[in-house]
């Protein structure tokens, strides 16, 4: 399984899609427990993901053959280290996001807000055009959600840790680099199109109800739809 560890996963670093750019930049990470109290499958799903274990993997000790083969002490407590925290939780050095001084249960690991930006300028449509779905049938535009900041492509993101490290194809890598690359290992060569799709990664794809509609749309949205598991209503 090609899943990166230690200073290499999905962090909210760049907010560089240009629909939603400076809501998102502005907005507040609220932690997943809001996104889960909806979308309780998808939640109980990411729990057994890497993205969900991505802290224990900073901790001494732990992947200790592969923190010595990039050159980093596997006795350190990489928990504290600004330069490697960023890449395991969600929206390090951010207006609402984790803070080393200050962490909170649900901002450690890379979670929702990781992938789909700071939820809350959007979290409350998602919650009204639900509920308008279920009593009327409305549907509402992505471009609604688009517009307060959330993100459908998010490959910036996962880019920002995965890919950020020195000689690496992606043009916007800087200092500080993740010390897991390609030359350290062949399975930290990273591509989202296959990447994204890992399960064990990221998490489980459940039956949507059609609340939404219309672009942008995740351009993987129709083929996971099409093989996604479906839930009991309220899981």
């Amino acid at each position: 399984m090609k899943v990166m560890s230690v200073c290499a996963v999905i962090v909210a670093a760049l907010f560089t899609i240009v629909s939603g750019q400076s809501l998102a930049a502005d907005a507040p990470f609220e932690g997943r427990k809001k996104c889960s109290s909806c979308h309780k499958a998808q939640a109980s799903s990411w729990k057994d993901t890497a993205h969900a274990k991505a802290m224990e993997s900073l901790k001494p000790n732990v992947k200790a053959e592969a923190k010595q083969k990039a050159n980093l002490d596997p006795a350190k407590d990489y928990t504290q280290d600004k330069d490697c925290v960023g890449c395991h939780v969600d929206g390090f050095g951010q207006k609402g996001g984790y803070t080393i001084d200050s962490p909170k249960k649900m901002l450690t690991g890379v979670g929702c807000e990781s992938c789909h930006g700071p939820g809350r300028n959007y979290r409350g449509d998602h919650r009204k055009s639900g509920q308008a779905f279920e009593k009327k049938g409305k549907t509402t535009k992505r471009s609604v959600l688009a517009k307060k900041g959330q993100d459908f492509h998010f490959e910036e993101r996962c880019s920002a840790c995965h890919l950020n490290y020195e000689g690496s194809p992606w043009k916007d890598a800087k200092p500080p680099y993740t010390p897991y690359t390609p030359e350290v290992d062949a399975k930290y060569t990273f591509n989202f199109d296959e990447m994204v799709k890992d399960v064990k990664a990221m998490h489980e794809h459940y039956k949507l109800d059609g609340v939404f509609e219309g672009e942008p749309k995740f351009k993987f949205h129709e083929e996971f739809q099409a093989s996604a598991k479906t839930t009991k209503k309220g899981k």
